[in-house]
């Protein structure tokens, strides 16, 4: 998650630290240079775990808009398990990518390179996203938002 990368302790693995650099850096240019939005599926997650790391997180997203989360979504994300775009024990990834999409999100930011954010997944999300009705959002990392990093 995101959230986390950007509140959470600096870490010891080279890779997770990049990441985190990387979302500290892009942060606050996502915010004064695009409209941003955040879902209820995200509060509860960054609501999750331990007590004061759970207060940052959640600092970082309170004055975001929030996105409805309907049932609607749940439906499109059964399609994006059951056609197998995410797995079916990612369901909440699954939520958030459908989320997203009901609400017209254009990108959906995320370090989830294993089950949303990877060239296979990607394509297999878009097509049953389309192929629903609905403009899939662009999955990219925060360093691909602005491409200049």
């Amino acid at each position: 998650m995101v959230i986390s990368h950007l509140t959470a302790r600096p870490s010891c693995d080279l890779i997770i630290a990049a990441r985190q650099e990387v979302t500290r850096e892009v942060w606050d240019r996502l915010l004064s240079d695009c409209e941003c939005f955040v879902s209820a599926l995200v509060v509860l997650e960054a609501g999750k775990g331990d007590e004061v790391a759970a207060a940052r997180r959640l600092d970082a997203v309170r004055a975001l808009p929030g996105l409805h989360v309907g049932d609607d979504a749940g439906q499109v994300a059964e399609f994006l398990v059951a056609e197998k775009a995410i797995p079916a024990e990612s369901a909440e990834d699954a939520m958030h990518v459908a989320t997203a999409a009901l609400n017209r999100m254009d990108f959906v930011v995320t370090w989830n390179f294993t089950r949303i954010n990877n060239a296979a997944t990607r394509y297999k999300i878009r097509a049953v996203i389309e192929r629903h009705g609905c403009q899939c959002p662009e999955l990219c990392s925060p360093e691909e938002v602005f491409g200049d990093l």
